[in-house]
């Protein structure tokens, strides 16, 4: 070809190319819209937990003390053991407390005695004083000594019962049915000489209390959550982490706050059919404050917060990205529990937050399953 018509032909192809590629830099093509990974949501009734340490303790405590005093003669009990109420613990040696009761019937006799003599005389003295064969002043001696020996058979009466209560504190009962402790005496022993030697305890540990305390607003709120439908309940967390299958119920509330602590102390008694909770344990505890209707499980990484609070962001069937104003009840161990500008069916960011504004557009993807697992433990 001829170099002269050659040159004119690539510089018209150079310009060409120059001006397709200018078109193209001035106008640059619209990227896709960015991939964020939703979970859909659905209101559900979620319980509201609080994860607490609390300790046991008995729901009665009796300490057996020795109401008489004498000499052990025998200890009727297994330490350690589960007694009734009524079940003899101890025996103390009886026959001084049999002596006091012999001495107390003569003492008793013996004023039935001058009873009816005093008042065979004072009859003799009225008919007497009938007749005026005798003073007045004799009739009223007689009457006198009629009414002291009637008051002093009242009183040996009850001195007959008193011995008769000390024999019977020869034996020595259970008061209460729980679990009998350790001996703190031995037979041979003195005891009740001067004071009410204690012997040893008994512990009702069936159903049993678990004890814990809570904040001033944490205790409100336990107050404005927990209904008839959905009372509050404290499940105890074994030392493996599974939970006591007896659940407890919320039993006392003190009335007032512990100036050190700045805590309100709370009690809850559950079954204890085995006796495998002991007192004094410190267990873990799940308190169950009540539950809230239509609200929605969310994972931590779909709430965000503003200066106006916590929210989300939402992405409609067009692609439309809008923020949905959020309010926090507590969390599970899976999310956030919320409530607020949510609706059944949802499609919820949880992962490409920074990627989007509200207002934009987006395209959805259904997260991974880890991500969207909001269901309620």
């Amino acid at each position: 070809m001829n170099q002269r018509l050659l040159r004119p032909a690539l510089l018209c192809a150079s310009l060409l190319l120059a001006a397709c590629n200018q078109a193209t830099s001035q106008n640059p093509p619209t990227p896709p819209p960015p991939e964020v990974a939703v979970i859909e949501v659905h209101p559900q009734t979620v319980p509201l937990t609080r994860e607490l340490v609390g300790r046991l303790a008995p729901t009665r405590v009796a300490q057996v003390r020795a109401r008489v005093a004498g000499i052990i003669l025998e200890r009727a009990y297994k330490e350690g053991t589960d007694v009734e109420q009524g079940e003899v613990l101890y025996l103390i040696d009886p026959a001084p407390l049999e002596a006091a009761l012999h001495a107390q019937e003569a003492a008793l006799a013996r004023a039935r005695a001058d009873a009816a003599n005093a008042a065979a005389i004072a009859k003799r003295y009225r008919e007497l004083a009938q007749k005026q064969l005798i003073s007045t002043q004799d009739l009223d001696n007689a009457l006198a000594t009629e009414r002291s020996t009637a008051a002093a058979v009242k009183q040996a009466q009850a001195d007959v019962e008193s011995a008769r209560l000390d024999l019977g504190y020869a034996t020595v009962t259970a008061p209460i049915a729980g679990r009998a402790g350790r001996a703190l005496v031995t037979e041979g022993a003195l005891v009740g000489q001067g004071e009410a030697t204690e012997l040893t305890t008994i512990e009702q540990i069936d159903p049993i209390y678990v004890n814990f305390s809570q904040s001033v607003a944490e205790l409100r709120e336990l107050r404005g959550t927990a209904t008839a439908q959905h009372p509050a309940r404290v499940d105890v967390l074994l030392p493996d982490g599974t939970p006591y299958p007896q659940a407890g119920t919320l039993d006392f509330s003190d009335l007032a706050v512990d100036p050190g602590t700045g805590a309100v102390s709370l009690r809850a008694v559950l079954s204890n059919p085995d006796r495998s909770l002991l007192p004094g344990m410190f267990v873990n505890l799940r308190l169950t404050t009540g539950a809230i209707d239509a609200a929605f499980v969310l994972p931590q990484a779909a709430v965000a917060r503003d200066d106006q609070g916590a929210y989300v962001l939402a992405v409609d069937a067009d692609g439309k990205v809008a923020q949905r104003r959020l309010q926090t009840h507590g969390m599970t161990p899976t999310g956030w529990i919320v409530t607020g500008d949510l609706a059944n069916g949802d499609r919820v960011i949880v992962e490409g937050l920074q990627k989007v504004q509200p207002g934009g557009t987006a395209t959805a993807v259904p997260a991974a399953a880890p991500a969207a697992d909001t269901a309620a433990h």
